[in-house]
C-alpha cells in the first residue's frame, strides 16, 4: 500500500529547495530579468555554506563546544554572500553592460557549478577522505533539528512538524514575497519595471535600482535553497554534482505557478512528490519506467504552459519585458 505518512514529508523536503529557487526567480523575473543562472546560484549558495561550516567545525575542538548561533549563522551568511555575488555578476553583465540575458544566465550556471565543484573537491582533499564527499554532521544537526513536539504528536507531527527551520522559513519568504508584489507600493513599482521599463522610467522609477535589488535579493533567496539541500536534506554531506536538476526544476516551477510565489508553496510539494514518486510505485526492474516517472514535473509544466497560452489571460502571462535589455536612449 502507498505509505502517505512517509511519502509527504519526503516530498516536502524535496520541494523546499525548489520553493527557494522559484521564489527567488519570480522576484527576479518580475523586474524583467530572466536569470537562467538559478541552478548555478543555488549550487554556489550550497558550497559557500559548506565552506563556512567546514572552517567553523575545524576551529572548535569538538562538536560539544559548537555554538548554535555560529553553527547556523556562519553557513547562512556565507551562503547569502556567495549567492549575492552571483546576482551582482548577472546584473553587471545584463543591466549595466546589457549583455544577452539568456546567454549570461546559462554561462552563470556553468560558472556556478564549476566553482562549486572546484571548492568542493578542494575541501575533500583537505580532509583526506577516501570517498569523494565531505560530511558536516555536527553543523547539519542544528539545521535539521525539528520542533520538540514533533515526536509526541503522531502522524500530525511527522507530516507537519518534522522539518528544520529552513523549511518553514522558505514558506514564510514565499508568502511575504507574494504580499510584497501584490500589496505594496514598492512591489507595484517592481512589476511596472518588468512590464515596461520605459514607462516606469518615465514615471520616475529608478529602473536600474529595481532590477539590481530584485535580482540580488532573488539570488540570495535561491542560494538558501542550495544551503537547505546540503545541510538539511543531504544531512550535511557534500559531493560534487549531487545537486541534480533541482535548479532547472525551480525554473520550471516558476512557469507552473504562473509567477505567483504563494502558489509555489503547494506546487513545490507537488513537484517534490513527482520527483520521488518512482520510489513509492512498484516498477520492478524496468529502469525506463522509473525515468518516465522522473519526467512528470516537466510534463506537467508543459501542459500548464500550453493551457495558459491557449487561455491568453494577461494576468497569467510573464512580465512583458522579460528577457529584454533596457536602453534608456531608445525611450
Amino acid at each position: 500500500m502507498f505509505d502517505f505518512a512517509s511519502f509527504l514529508p519526503r516530498a516536502v523536503m524535496q520541494g523546499i529547495p525548489l520553493l527557494y529557487g522559484s521564489t527567488g526567480e519570480i522576484l527576479t523575473e518580475k523586474s524583467g530579468n530572466l536569470n537562467l543562472g538559478i541552478p548555478g546560484v543555488m549550487y554556489v549558495g550550497g558550497i559557500c555554506g559548506v565552506i563556512g561550516a567546514f572552517f567553523y567545525e575545524q576551529s572548535v575542538a569538538s562538536a560539544a563546544e559548537m555554538s548554535a548561533v555560529l553553527a547556523i549563522g556562519i553557513p547562512m551568511l556565507a551562503s547569502l554572500l556567495g549567492s549575492l555575488i552571483m546576482g551582482l555578476i548577472y546584473c553587471l553583465l545584463t543591466v549595466t553592460l546589457r549583455a544577452n540575458q539568456n546567454v549570461t544566465g546559462l554561462a552563470l550556471t556553468t560558472f556556478g557549478v564549476g566553482i562549486g565543484n572546484f571548492f568542493g573537491g578542494s575541501l575533500i582533499k583537505l580532509t583526506g577522505s577516501e570517498v569523494p564527499s565531505i560530511a558536516l554532521s555536527a553543523t547539519s544537526a542544528y539545521f535539521s533539528k525539528s520542533l520538540p513536539i514533533a515526536e509526541t504528536t503522531g502522524w500530525f507531527g511527522q507530516v507537519f512538524l518534522s522539518y528544520g527551520f529552513l523549511a518553514y522559513l522558505a514558506i514564510i519568504i514565499a508568502l511575504l514575497s507574494s504580499y510584497f508584489l501584490k500589496h505594496t507600493r514598492t512591489g507595484l513599482h517592481l512589476r511596472a519595471v518588468g512590464e515596461s521599463a520605459a514607462t516606469a522610467d518615465a514615471a520616475g522609477i529608478n529602473v536600474t535600482k529595481y532590477k539590481y535589488m530584485a535580482t540580488c535579493i532573488g539570488s540570495m533567496i535561491a542560494g538558501l535553497g542550495g544551503l537547505y539541500y546540503v545541510m538539511d536534506y543531504a544531512c550535511g554531506v557534500w559531493s560534487n554534482n549531487a545537486f541534480g536538476d533541482r535548479g532547472w526544476l525551480a525554473i520550471a516551477l516558476v512557469i507552473f505557478t504562473i509567477w505567483r510565489p504563494n502558489v509555489s508553496v503547494l506546487a513545490s510539494i507537488l513537484f517534490g512528490g513527482f520527483y520521488i514518486l518512482y520510489l513509492y510505485i512498484p516498477t520492478g526492474t524496468e529502469l525506463s519506467i522509473k525515468e518516465l516517472y522522473k519526467m512528470l514535473p516537466y510534463v506537467v509544466t508543459l501542459v500548464v504552459l500550453i493551457v495558459v497560452s491557449l487561455r491568453k489571460k494577461r494576468e497569467d502571462q510573464p512580465p512583458a519585458s522579460l528577457g529584454l535589455a533596457y536602453f534608456r536612449e531608445e525611450r
